[in-house]
């Protein structure tokens, strides 16, 4: 099989090394809690649209004035709708939002606006709309093509209304991809690999597949204590992994990253930005962010910026101050080196020595202890050349072990 190009050479829509900036927007609703889910959602019976679209724009504005104050402000390349679940939003929220941050920042000629959707008939429906607010690329948590498996993880469609919604995606958006889970309780390789090809028969050039992983607080985690939900062995999850990289390359959907496959130029240029370790605004409850500022010396400043959580205690914080900002602090150096690692190496390309000067100031080999460092290399799990490093295939498969192991 030939190795797929590195990131950097694939394409004129994947911007070789460059970060961009990117706001991301937090819509913390949903109408069901996953039980695999830990994310910040959260179902209410009744939600002020109007009243949640007044603070989302609020928050907006003062980040916006936080970013534009110094020499203009970054060129915004990327816009994220998450959740929760985003595509319950109303349109005009959609639109009011995008409209703000295009006359707030200057934007990229080909500003990416991603909002995340579930495959319900009820938010399919909205496409239309939503195209028409400005979204131009769609990701659909579709988690499964499997009726059995998609009641396992409690979604609210079925594997028909699932390929309806990506019938819709298709119609309107030019750019879209979907969600899958894998590694579920009793997943064989065999019902993998049939449910691998019935995604790639619906013709998406970017598609994110996560292993099930049990994350401490949800429905799952106490099913899993106990004894309710055995997930596969760690050696049958790892021939599960082996089978996702080796099916999706022959597709044409190499791994740019661990969990995501794209056509070349495909690539999501937002989340790019994260793993690049580029900034970021964060905006809506929990919202995180990355911002670079100069300090008095001229010295580069990262700050990591955190929004109150709850949804109700942000609402208020914004209705009352303008933001909701719970935390506002400067990254240590020893801070700043080990995200940009833990973020890059995800990436096939790796993190560029360009990064590491920007971001520790020095070349990798002289901010990565050697002893730590070597021994990766030598085994094959690392790659440090010209371009920066990198993991290799290997160092991916086994990728939070290498990072405990090198940091």
């Amino acid at each position: 099989m030939t190795a797929a190009a590195p990131l950097a050479e694939r394409g004129p829509g994947a911007r070789p090394r460059e970060a961009g900036f990117g706001l991301y927007l937090h819509w913390p609703f949903c109408r069901a809690k996953c039980p695999y889910c830990d994310f910040n959602s959260h179902v209410r019976d009744g939600i002020d649209q109007a009243r949640w679209r007044r603070a989302l724009l609020a928050e907006l504005d003062h980040y916006a004035s936080v970013t534009t104050g110094q020499s203009g402000g970054p060129t915004l390349t990327s816009i994220f709708f998450g959740g929760g679940t985003p595509s319950l939003m109303a349109p005009e929220t959609v639109a009011a939002l995008i409209d703000r941050a295009r006359r707030a920042w200057r934007c990229a000629e080909d500003l990416e606006i991603t909002l995340e959707a579930n495959p319900t008939s009820v938010e399919a429906g909205r496409f239309a709309a939503l195209a028409a607010a400005g979204v131009n690329r769609v990701s659909l948590g579709v988690q499964a093509l499997d009726d059995a498996a998609l009641a396992f993880l409690g979604r609210q469609h079925d594997a028909a209304e699932a390929r309806a919604a990506l019938a819709v995606a298709r119609h309107h958006f030019a750019r879209w991809s979907f969600d899958l889970i894998y590694a579920r309780p009793g997943q064989t390789r065999a019902a993998w690999r049939a449910e691998l090809d019935r995604a790639l028969a619906e013709g998406a050039a970017h598609l994110s597949l996560y292993q099930l992983t049990i994350e401490p607080g949800t429905a799952f985690h106490g099913a899993w204590r106990r004894g309710e939900l055995v997930p596969p062995p760690e050696r049958a999850a790892a021939a599960l992994y082996d089978l996702t990289q080796d099916r999706l390359a022959a597709a044409g959907l190499a791994a740019y990253e661990v969990s995501n496959h794209a056509r070349a130029g495909q690539e999501c240029r937002h989340n790019l930005t994260y793993w690049r370790y580029g900034d970021y605004v964060g905006v809506g409850p929990g919202a995180h962010g990355r911002l670079t500022r100069r300090g008095a010396d001229g010295t580069a400043i990262k700050l990591a910026t955190r929004q109150h959580r709850a949804p109700e205690a942000w609402l208020a914080a914004v209705e009352r101050d303008g933001h909701a900002t719970r935390a506002r602090e400067p990254l240590t150096p020893e801070a700043r080196l080990t995200e940009l690692v833990m973020m890059g190496l995800r990436l096939d390309e790796g993190v560029s020595r360009a990064a590491f000067r920007r971001e520790a100031g020095a070349e990798p080999e002289h901010v990565l202890d050697g002893a730590r460092l070597q021994p990766l290399i030598a085994g094959g799990f690392l790659v440090l050349d010209d371009a920066g490093l990198r993991a290799t295939a290997a160092g991916r498969r086994r990728l939070d072990g290498l990072l405990a192991r090198l940091l």
